[in-house]
């Protein structure tokens, strides 16, 4: 009777063994392909001389690689808009408790999570208009060098 569990239990970590390896075996397997595809992806497609090139969807994938389209931004409205519901739901629940821990976090919580973005999205809009206002700079720079006469 304990021979069979203790070869059950053997057979058990040697599958778990066998797993553990095959995951490390992967894990580097997708660490080395990962490096050599980031590396060609950055020297062929995200090159500058394919700037304004693609269109459509690869010219969406080209903006996003690029950081030219920001996915920060639009995630951190959809986290404050459940933030801010899941507050006001919490504390309307706490009006059976106490009213003035319900209101209090009604207000309060609701008032600190939207600083709290505010000044997330602060650094991201400030990030935002410095790069717009660097491209509009390297127009106008252009602009005027065109115009100069040599």
């Amino acid at each position: 009777m304990y021979s069979s569990s203790l070869y059950s239990n053997s057979s058990s970590l040697t599958k778990a063994a066998s797993s553990a390896q095959t995951l490390g075996i992967w894990m580097i397997i997708s660490v080395i392909v990962a490096i050599v595809g980031g590396i060609a992806l950055y020297f062929t497609f995200l090159s500058k001389k394919n700037e304004g090139k693609f269109h459509g969807f690869l010219g969406w994938m080209y903006d996003t690689l690029t950081f030219k389209n920001m996915a920060v931004e639009m995630l951190l409205k959809i986290t404050y808009l459940i933030g801010a519901i899941y507050i006001t739901l919490f504390s309307l629940g706490l009006i059976a408790v106490n009213i003035l821990a319900c209101l209090g976090l009604l207000i309060f919580g609701n008032l600190a999570l939207r600083v709290t973005y505010e000044l997330v999205l602060i650094s991201i809009i400030t990030c935002r208009n410095t790069t717009e206002i660097n491209r509009k700079m390297k127009v106008s720079e252009t602009k005027t060098e065109e115009g100069r006469p040599e």
